[in-house]
């Protein structure tokens, strides 16, 4: 009974030493931890962070597999990279096809675009299903990231378009 009453107490113990590590803040962003943004016609017109992202941070997020899956349905200029997506369209050229502004709000928020798309938000936390519970209540990317691709993905452009955009500034 006294070696129970020990184990016990030892894996109540351990339990408790587990829980700060539980409630740490970083593991969910909140949705009120969301930067405001405005959405204007087709676009968000204002950066999430008022910054100019890195292209070449946007780059590797692009790429990465295990951050930003873009790669999982999007194809691209990355001769490096095997096993790209058809789903999606090419990136190739997203710099001309799109603004700026239009670009962050597909990466934020597709479905505002397109009820049904299967582009997942990536800033966006409320109102989704079947989440996993280490990803609930935090986005995919920070708004630093959304930035990052957004002037990764301008420099994706092919001359012979000009992109517009239906939202005034």
């Amino acid at each position: 009974m006294v070696l129970l009453a020990l184990v016990l107490l030892a894996l109540a113990g351990g339990a408790k030493a587990q829980e700060p590590e539980r409630a740490q803040p970083e593991r969910a962003q909140p949705s009120a931890a969301l930067r405001p943004y405005a959405v204007v016609g087709d676009a968000v017109p204002e950066s999430l962070t008022g910054a100019k992202g890195d292209p070449q941070r946007g780059r590797s997020i692009v790429v990465n597999r295990q951050v930003g899956l873009c790669l999982l349905c999007h194809s691209g200029p990355f001769a490096d990279e095997k096993f790209q997506g058809t789903l999606a369209p090419d990136l190739a050229g997203a710099g001309s096809r799109s603004t700026e502004e239009q670009l962050r709000l597909r990466i934020v928020d597709a479905s505002r675009l397109k009820a049904d798309t299967i582009m997942p938000p990536y800033y966006r936390v409320d109102g989704l299903v079947r989440v996993a519970p280490a990803f609930q209540g935090k986005p995919i990317l920070t708004a630093e990231q959304i930035e990052d691709v957004v002037a990764y993905l301008m420099t994706l452009r092919d001359d012979s378009t000009i992109p517009t955009s239906d939202h005034k500034r």
